[in-house]
């Protein structure tokens, strides 16, 4: 496979000096790379490699990809696969499956960088350690362009006009400094629509969150002062704040403002505690992150710290299988894979030596627009923050091999419980939720050998169905669901449990069999006589007598904890669909009444009742409404009318 954005010529055998044109890629191939193709030969292949930059592509017999690497000398690297007296486990396992390699020589080893780590992201080759790199951060954002700006949460892109602070390391972590931010200095959360039609304060103020900037309650000169210390308490300056609010606390004391010097007081002793609470602190504010490798049998756990400010905002862990792999190949992995994806800080703390970081190092600062370092402290506080990163790492990995043990012996008792064999390795349960027959959604929750899989979780909004048609939910979603299993999007699972008892059953059996998916064990998973946990009655599809299992099973506990997590996922989704269909006013159903005119529509009228009552003549009077429009809305507020 050639370079993404290389023209892609006949593979040639070139010759060992010979450079590529300055801006193109070259394309080798050696072996057929299939069963039928010419038997690969190491020694000639590497004999007649380029000593240029470029990324390789080792292949087995069925042409399959297994392994993608980059290297500064295609020939030196490739060769050293190749000698007997320095094969690793890794490489010999991988040399024994090598039918072919196909290789692209690039101008530098920035490209070779940039083109490894595409086509380790294209293609996954089984032998490249994987990240599943999937975790969105969420940041504080801080408009800038308001008169009163505002402060909240936030996940995506940063294109949007303003400040981030952050990443923290979860939506916890987020909140809870936002909390701290709302109770010190009160700067408004709400959102724009709702700032500018508010004639009253609303329950942020009312609770003391909020400083009513929405009615007039504040200067636009205070909120700026308050504003102004939040950002300097998030960027890690709390000692400039604090000696500001001691100042301003012992002026309003001078000039007999005692109410203003008791909330200044309050506000710097909570700026104290702030301060009591972030153990590990740099003196100086800068932003960096730390990252450390801990080894499991077969699996590592990457800890990912970090510094913003200088305050430790917490730590997130990462997850790669890789059975031959030493720790400095896992830290490599992680940091080409996510800094390639996430903006990277100034500073990267690892606890070894990375190959060509310096390379890495130059590819983010291009990107990040500032300078990156990559590097290994020796002592001081950032050896601490690096070695409580790695106990952190040492904890999530011991914690998920306990969880993976007990999950094992769970689906290993389920097996046995339901007859199967081997042990089922994939579970997949549905449950549906409403309220009286209103904003159904089903849920699709998945369990495998490492616990939940929540990439693999799906939700579905029931439509086209009668009011509390419990059964035609679940066959509509289990339609929906095993229309895109049997296409090849998700695999059959081993073991498929449905919350209810014989009657939906009844229609996963008639959805399954519409659609001719065979699936091993089907259960129905219904509550016992008086609901109590420990009670479930599981039917078997085929089955006419309840297979009842002991309180104490661990194949109980963990058809229970699968059955609750998809009520628990299944509640969730119909509660966000109830509460925005509620939130809907039926004016947003109208073509052509766009926000601006439903403004000045409500604005009009004193509210919704007053549109309702309004005839076409009235509603023509209202700006940017015409005849036509007019005669829309009205039908639309009086169908039949």
């Amino acid at each position: 496979m050639a370079a993404p954005d290389a023209p892609t010529p006949d593979p040639v055998a070139p010759d060992p000096g010979a450079a590529p044109p300055a801006g193109s890629a070259l394309v080798l191939a050696g072996g057929g790379g299939a069963p039928t193709g010419p038997k690969f030969n190491p020694k000639s292949f590497v004999a007649s490699l380029s000593t240029r930059p470029g990324v390789y592509r080792m292949q087995d017999a069925e042409g399959t990809v297994i392994y993608v690497g980059k290297a500064r000398n295609l020939k030196a690297r490739v060769g050293s696969y190749f000698r007997a007296d320095q094969l690793q486990p890794k490489v010999a396992a991988l040399v024994q499956q090598i039918a072919g390699i196909e290789v692209t020589v690039v101008n530098s080893d920035t490209e070779a960088l940039l083109l490894e780590f595409n086509l380790i992201k294209q293609l996954k080759p089984r032998y490249n350690i994987l990240m599943r790199d999937d975790k969105s951060f969420p940041f504080l954002y801080m408009t800038t362009a308001d008169e009163f700006p505002r402060l909240s949460f936030y996940r995506g892109s940063r294109r949007l006009p303003g400040r981030f602070f952050g990443p923290y390391p979860s939506t916890v972590a987020v909140r809870e400094t936002l909390l701290q931010l709302q109770k010190l200095f009160k700067l408004r959360q709400c959102d724009d629509s709702y700032f500018q039609n508010r004639t009253r304060p609303c329950l942020q103020y009312q609770i003391e969150r909020c400083s009513g900037p929405c009615v007039g309650l504040i200067s636009r000169g205070d909120y700026a002062t308050d504003v102004n210390a939040a950002v300097r308490v998030l960027e890690g300056r709390n000692d400039e704040v604090a000696t500001e609010l001691s100042t301003r606390m012992e002026a309003a004391a001078t000039a007999l403002e005692f109410e203003r010097a008791a909330t200044l007081r309050d506000q710097l002793a909570a700026v104290k505690r702030i301060q009591a609470k972030q153990i590990v602190t740099a003196e100086a504010a800068f932003d960096c992150d730390t990252v450390a490798v801990a080894a499991g049998p077969g699996e590592y756990c990457i800890g990912l710290m970090f510094i913003r400010g200088g305050q430790n905002l917490g730590t997130t862990t990462y997850f790669a299988r890789a059975p031959f792999a030493e720790s400095d190949e896992v830290l490599a992995a992680f940091l080409s894979q996510h800094y390639l994806t996430h903006p990277p800080p100034e500073e990267i703390l690892v606890e070894s030596e990375v190959p060509d970081a310096d390379v890495l190092a130059s590819v983010l600062a291009s990107r990040a627009q500032h300078r990156v370092v990559i590097h290994r402290p020796e002592r001081g506080l950032k050896a601490r923050w690096l070695e409580m990163t790695r106990a952190n790492a040492l904890e999530a990995l011991k914690m998920r091999l306990a969880t993976q043990a007990g999950i094992a012996e769970q689906l290993a008792e389920l097996g046995v419980a339901l007859g199967l064999e081997p042990v089922p390795r994939r579970i997949e349960c549905f449950d549906v939720s409403h309220t009286r027959g209103e904003a159904t959604v089903a849920s699709c929750v998945v369990f495998g050998v490492e616990g939940p899989m929540k990439s693999d979780y799906r939700r579905f909004n029931i439509e086209g169905l009668a009011p509390g048609d419990d059964y035609g939910a679940m066959r509509q979603v289990l339609e929906r669901r095993y229309k895109r299993v049997k296409a090849g999007e998700a695999p059959v699972p081993d073991v498929l449990l449905i919350d209810g008892g014989p009657g939906q059953l009844a229609e996963a059996a008639a959805a399954l069999d519409a659609l001719g998916v065979k699936v091993p064990r089907v259960v129905g998973v219904a509550k016992g006589a008086d609901r109590r946990v420990g009670q479930e009655r599981l039917f078997l599809l085929g089955t006419d007598t309840p297979l009842i299992l002991p309180p104490d099973s661990r194949a109980l506990h963990l058809v229970q904890r699968v059955r609750d997590e998809a009520h628990r996922f299944a509640i969730a989704g119909h509660r966000a669909r109830r509460a925005k269909a509620r939130q809907a006013s039926i004016l947003e159903d109208v073509a052509g009444l766009g926000p601006g005119r439903r403004r000045e529509l409500l604005k009009q009228f004193g509210g919704l009742q007053g549109v309702l009552g309004a005839g076409v003549e009235e509603l023509t009077r209202v700006r940017g409404i015409g005849r036509r429009l007019a005669e829309t809305i009205y039908e639309r507020l009086h169908p039949g009318g």
